[in-house]
């Protein structure tokens, strides 16, 4: 399997500096700053990226899932919120709300939400993640 790759670069202190990150693919690069990441202002953050990662590997897993149970997924689209919140030893992701709504046929209500559930839990990124509490909420359509 290939090893994925990511850079990123930052200058000057934590409340004046800037940065970038970089998918080692050349595919995306953008820049972050303290507003960005602790306020509301407009750019990335590395948990955005997190976020990114969870929803898009969830998705891919739960469309095999849903084929080993002979189910034909059509669509998948999934978000995740991840929560930065800081605490007495500094900052730390609490959780991530993974929230899929799913377009697919040959399944019932009880069997998708076994899959979804498992799929939530052995995703490669979930499993790369289980420092915070992931969180799913899975609707079938």
């Amino acid at each position: 399997m290939p090893k994925r790759t990511a850079k990123a670069k930052w200058t000057d202190t934590l409340k004046n500096g800037q940065g970038t990150m970089a998918l080692g693919s050349g595919a995306w690069e953008g820049p972050f700053s303290f507003g960005t990441r602790f306020e509301d202002e407009q750019g990335t953050n590395p948990e955005e990226l997190i976020g990114a990662a969870a929803a898009g590997c969830f998705s891919m897993a739960l469309s095999v899932g849903l084929e080993k149970a002979h189910a034909t997924p059509k669509q998948i689209d999934t978000h995740a919120q991840v929560y930065l919140e800081k605490s007495e030893d500094g900052f730390s992701i609490s959780k991530i709300q993974l929230e899929t709504e799913v377009q697919a046929t040959g399944i019932e209500e009880d069997a998708f939400q076994k899959v979804a559930e498992e799929t939530k839990k052995n995703c490669p990124v979930s499993k790369a993640l289980k420092g915070p509490e992931i969180l799913l909420k899975a609707t079938l359509k």
